[in-house]
């Protein structure tokens, strides 16, 4: 357990130079908790952490990606997650094909359908910032590659490709991955 938190502070307790006793005291923790953590027989966690990390002038941000890393997520949680982005990704790409392969599709809806290919990748970047741009892709831009693939199969490559560019719709798959994977750029450029 060399890399683990108890190690990781005992280590920066020593090289601040303090002693269990000043941490504990300049921390506002029990001793015996400051021991129990470098003796690795307890994980800090939460205000407890915070008041140590403070003290020792370490983001404790480092631990607690750690101890999500370490605990895992139930596979409860992990079958919600997966049905929730493949019922997201099926409605983006409906949404989207909807509005520009319909045969009653005119100008106004293929507009709606250029703008909700900004919009709405846009929206979900906002509340992703702390993802990379490929994972975001993966996870918010899966049903917009499925849905080209999808008619390539379905009306062969040659109509699916004229239906496709003729229609505006690989055109809004096309802004809407590239939203998702290039949107830390965009942020940057709006702010």
């Amino acid at each position: 357990m060399k890399n683990s938190i108890g190690n990781k502070i005992l280590e920066l307790r020593k090289s601040k130079g303090l002693t269990q006793e000043e941490l504990a005291e300049l921390s506002k923790v029990n001793l015996r908790t400051i021991q129990r953590i470098e003796n690795n027989e307890n994980e800090p966690r939460g205000n407890t952490l915070n008041l140590i990390c403070d003290v020792l002038e370490f983001n404790s941000s480092y631990f607690t990606n750690k101890i999500d890393q370490n605990n895992g997520k139930p596979i409860g949680s992990i079958i919600v997650n997966a049905v929730f982005l493949v019922l997201l990704n099926l409605l983006l790409m409906s949404v989207i094909g909807f509005l520009t392969l319909d045969s009653n599709a005119n100008m106004n809806s293929r507009i709606g359908a250029f703008l909700l290919s900004f919009f709405i990748p846009f929206f979900i970047l906002l509340f992703t910032q702390k993802m990379n741009g490929l994972e975001r892709m993966l996870k918010f831009g899966t049903g917009f590659l499925a849905y080209i693939i999808m008619l390539m199969v379905v009306q062969g490559f040659r109509e699916g490709f004229r239906a496709g560019f003729g229609t505006g719709l690989f055109l809004c798959l096309i802004i809407a991955v590239g939203v998702l994977f290039y949107g830390k750029a965009i942020l940057k450029l709006i702010k």
